[in-house]
Protein backbone atom coordinates (compact mmCIF):
# COMPACT_ATOMS: atom_id res chain seq x y z
CA UNK A 1 0.00 0.00 0.00
CA UNK A 2 1.46 3.47 -0.94
CA UNK A 3 1.58 5.90 1.55
CA UNK A 4 -0.38 9.47 0.93
CA UNK A 5 2.95 11.83 1.70
CA UNK A 6 6.38 10.70 1.83
CA UNK A 7 7.87 12.60 4.32
CA UNK A 8 10.54 15.16 2.87
CA UNK A 9 13.53 16.08 4.80
CA UNK A 10 13.78 19.30 6.38
CA UNK A 11 16.67 21.87 5.12
CA UNK A 12 16.14 24.08 8.76
CA UNK A 13 19.51 23.28 9.80
CA UNK A 14 21.71 24.63 6.32
CA UNK A 15 21.31 27.77 5.01
CA UNK A 16 17.84 27.58 3.75
CA UNK A 17 14.49 25.65 4.52
CA UNK A 18 13.19 23.76 2.69
CA UNK A 19 10.04 24.63 1.86
CA UNK A 20 8.84 20.91 -0.05
CA UNK A 21 8.83 20.07 3.61
CA UNK A 22 6.06 20.24 6.39
CA UNK A 23 8.15 20.99 9.23
CA UNK A 24 9.99 23.49 7.64
CA UNK A 25 6.73 25.27 6.41
CA UNK A 26 5.41 24.89 9.97
CA UNK A 27 8.71 26.30 11.35
CA UNK A 28 9.14 29.28 9.40
CA UNK A 29 5.64 30.74 10.17
CA UNK A 30 6.42 30.89 13.50
CA UNK A 31 7.24 34.42 14.92
CA UNK A 32 9.76 36.72 15.27
CA UNK A 33 10.02 39.78 17.40
CA UNK A 34 11.59 42.55 14.90
CA UNK A 35 12.38 47.01 15.22
CA UNK A 36 11.16 48.71 12.43
CA UNK A 37 14.90 50.95 11.56
CA UNK A 38 12.90 53.03 8.98
CA UNK A 39 9.11 53.52 8.58
CA UNK A 40 6.98 51.65 6.38
CA UNK A 41 4.65 53.15 4.17
CA UNK A 42 1.06 51.74 3.99
CA UNK A 43 1.65 48.70 6.27
CA UNK A 44 0.02 49.83 9.15
CA UNK A 45 -3.25 49.18 8.03
CA UNK A 46 -1.79 45.15 8.38
CA UNK A 47 -0.17 45.66 11.77
CA UNK A 48 -2.15 48.04 13.74
CA UNK A 49 -2.91 45.77 16.59
CA UNK A 50 0.38 45.28 16.53
CA UNK A 51 2.74 48.17 15.86
CA UNK A 52 0.60 50.63 18.44
CA UNK A 53 -1.32 52.86 16.33
CA UNK A 54 -0.22 54.28 12.68
CA UNK A 55 1.15 57.66 11.03
CA UNK A 56 -1.67 59.77 8.58
CA UNK A 57 -0.30 58.36 5.50
CA UNK A 58 -0.81 54.52 7.31
CA UNK A 59 2.83 53.84 7.65
CA UNK A 60 4.16 51.78 10.13
CA UNK A 61 6.33 54.35 12.44
CA UNK A 62 10.13 54.18 12.90
CA UNK A 63 11.07 51.83 16.42
CA UNK A 64 7.67 49.99 15.84
CA UNK A 65 7.83 46.29 17.50
CA UNK A 66 6.11 43.89 15.63
CA UNK A 67 6.08 40.13 15.83
CA UNK A 68 6.82 38.86 11.72
CA UNK A 69 6.76 35.56 10.55
CA UNK A 70 10.39 33.94 10.22
CA UNK A 71 10.11 33.86 6.46
CA UNK A 72 8.76 37.44 6.32
CA UNK A 73 11.64 38.79 8.38
CA UNK A 74 13.61 36.93 6.39
CA UNK A 75 12.99 38.36 3.17
CA UNK A 76 12.70 42.41 4.76
CA UNK A 77 15.96 41.90 6.29
CA UNK A 78 19.09 43.61 4.98
CA UNK A 79 22.38 44.50 6.90
CA UNK A 80 22.81 47.19 4.13
CA UNK A 81 19.60 49.09 4.10
CA UNK A 82 18.79 48.16 7.77
CA UNK A 83 15.12 47.55 7.38
CA UNK A 84 14.25 46.39 10.64
CA UNK A 85 16.87 44.62 13.04
CA UNK A 86 15.82 41.42 15.25
CA UNK A 87 14.85 40.69 18.52
CA UNK A 88 16.35 37.58 19.87
CA UNK A 89 13.28 35.32 21.33
CA UNK A 90 13.60 34.49 24.94
CA UNK A 91 14.72 31.08 24.83
CA UNK A 92 18.17 31.77 22.88
CA UNK A 93 19.27 34.49 25.27
CA UNK A 94 21.77 34.48 27.43
CA UNK A 95 19.82 33.11 30.18
CA UNK A 96 18.32 30.74 28.93
CA UNK A 97 21.57 29.81 27.21
CA UNK A 98 22.49 29.42 31.39
CA UNK A 99 20.37 26.87 31.93
CA UNK A 100 21.36 24.68 29.02
CA UNK A 101 24.74 24.60 29.34
CA UNK A 102 23.98 23.77 33.51
CA UNK A 103 21.09 20.58 32.37
CA UNK A 104 19.62 20.95 29.11
CA UNK A 105 17.46 17.48 29.75
CA UNK A 106 15.60 19.68 32.40
CA UNK A 107 13.50 21.69 29.74
CA UNK A 108 10.32 20.78 27.88
CA UNK A 109 11.77 22.06 24.19
CA UNK A 110 8.30 21.17 22.48
CA UNK A 111 6.98 23.68 25.07
CA UNK A 112 9.69 26.19 24.60
CA UNK A 113 9.58 26.06 20.90
CA UNK A 114 8.03 22.65 18.72
CA UNK A 115 10.86 23.58 16.39
CA UNK A 116 14.01 24.69 18.69
CA UNK A 117 16.86 23.51 16.67
CA UNK A 118 15.49 24.57 13.05
CA UNK A 119 14.15 27.96 14.35
CA UNK A 120 17.62 28.87 15.95
CA UNK A 121 19.52 27.65 13.26
CA UNK A 122 17.75 30.32 10.72
CA UNK A 123 18.37 32.96 13.24
CA UNK A 124 21.97 32.84 12.57
CA UNK A 125 21.23 34.60 9.06
CA UNK A 126 20.46 38.06 11.11
CA UNK A 127 24.24 38.36 11.62
CA UNK A 128 23.54 38.88 15.53
CA UNK A 129 26.92 39.57 17.83
CA UNK A 130 25.43 36.39 18.98
CA UNK A 131 25.53 34.19 16.50
CA UNK A 132 28.62 32.29 17.57
CA UNK A 133 27.14 31.88 21.36
CA UNK A 134 24.01 30.72 20.24
CA UNK A 135 25.37 28.33 17.67
CA UNK A 136 27.54 26.77 20.59
CA UNK A 137 24.12 26.78 22.43
CA UNK A 138 22.42 24.83 19.80
CA UNK A 139 25.07 22.11 19.42
CA UNK A 140 25.56 21.78 23.00
CA UNK A 141 22.07 21.31 23.83
CA UNK A 142 21.38 18.47 21.48
CA UNK A 143 24.66 16.44 22.05
CA UNK A 144 23.51 16.97 25.82
CA UNK A 145 20.12 15.79 25.23
CA UNK A 146 21.02 12.68 22.43
CA UNK A 147 22.15 9.72 24.74
CA UNK A 148 19.07 10.49 27.12
CA UNK A 149 16.65 10.46 23.88
CA UNK A 150 18.10 7.32 22.23
CA UNK A 151 18.31 5.35 25.54
CA UNK A 152 14.72 6.01 26.25
CA UNK A 153 13.67 4.85 22.35
CA UNK A 154 15.70 1.50 22.46
CA UNK A 155 14.17 0.58 26.14
CA UNK A 156 10.07 1.33 25.09
CA UNK A 157 9.41 -1.56 23.67
CA UNK A 158 5.57 -1.90 22.83
CA UNK A 159 4.71 0.34 25.31
CA UNK A 160 3.30 4.31 25.42
CA UNK A 161 5.90 6.31 24.59
CA UNK A 162 3.66 9.69 24.60
CA UNK A 163 4.60 10.57 27.92
CA UNK A 164 8.68 10.13 26.75
CA UNK A 165 8.59 12.54 23.37
CA UNK A 166 6.19 15.48 25.19
CA UNK A 167 8.78 17.22 25.92
CA UNK A 168 11.16 16.60 22.85
CA UNK A 169 11.51 19.44 19.78
CA UNK A 170 10.26 17.89 16.49
CA UNK A 171 13.64 16.78 15.33
CA UNK A 172 14.09 15.03 18.51
CA UNK A 173 10.79 13.16 17.94
CA UNK A 174 12.24 12.23 14.72
CA UNK A 175 15.48 10.85 16.55
CA UNK A 176 13.14 8.90 18.78
CA UNK A 177 11.40 7.35 15.78
CA UNK A 178 13.86 6.44 14.36
CA UNK A 179 15.56 4.60 17.68
CA UNK A 180 12.10 3.03 17.92
CA UNK A 181 11.90 1.43 14.38
CA UNK A 182 15.48 0.23 15.27
CA UNK A 183 14.55 -1.31 17.87
CA UNK A 184 11.57 -2.90 16.61
CA UNK A 185 13.99 -4.75 13.50
CA UNK A 186 16.09 -5.77 15.73
CA UNK A 187 13.21 -6.96 18.22
CA UNK A 188 11.34 -8.68 14.91
CA UNK A 189 15.15 -10.24 13.63
CA UNK A 190 15.36 -11.64 16.94
CA UNK A 191 11.86 -13.78 16.74
CA UNK A 192 12.66 -14.91 13.38
CA UNK A 193 10.16 -12.46 12.27
CA UNK A 194 12.53 -10.43 9.67
CA UNK A 195 12.01 -10.66 5.85
CA UNK A 196 14.55 -13.69 4.33
CA UNK A 197 17.61 -11.53 3.42
CA UNK A 198 18.18 -12.13 -0.52
CA UNK A 199 20.83 -11.36 -2.81
CA UNK A 200 20.79 -8.08 -5.45
CA UNK A 201 20.47 -8.39 -8.58
CA UNK A 202 23.81 -7.39 -8.77
CA UNK A 203 25.33 -9.56 -6.88
CA UNK A 204 23.16 -12.50 -8.80
CA UNK A 205 24.24 -11.25 -12.47
CA UNK A 206 27.67 -11.63 -11.66
CA UNK A 207 27.94 -14.66 -10.16
CA UNK A 208 25.74 -15.94 -13.52
CA UNK A 209 28.59 -14.50 -15.20
CA UNK A 210 31.20 -16.01 -13.69
CA UNK A 211 30.19 -19.32 -13.75
CA UNK A 212 29.50 -19.00 -17.30
CA UNK A 213 33.40 -17.91 -17.80
CA UNK A 214 34.17 -21.30 -15.99
CA UNK A 215 32.40 -23.30 -18.15
CA UNK A 216 33.70 -21.73 -21.47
Amino acid sequence: MSEAYFRVESGALGPEENFLSLDDILMSHEKLPVRTEIPMPRLGPFFLDRSGGTETDNAIPQGSKLELPLWLAKGLFDNKRRILSVELPKIYQEGWRTVFSADANVVDLHKMGPHFYGFGSQLLHFDSPENTDISQSLLQTFVGRFRRIMDSSQNAYNEDTSALVARLDEMERGLFQTGQKGLNDFQCWEKGQASQITASNLVQNYTKRKFTDMED
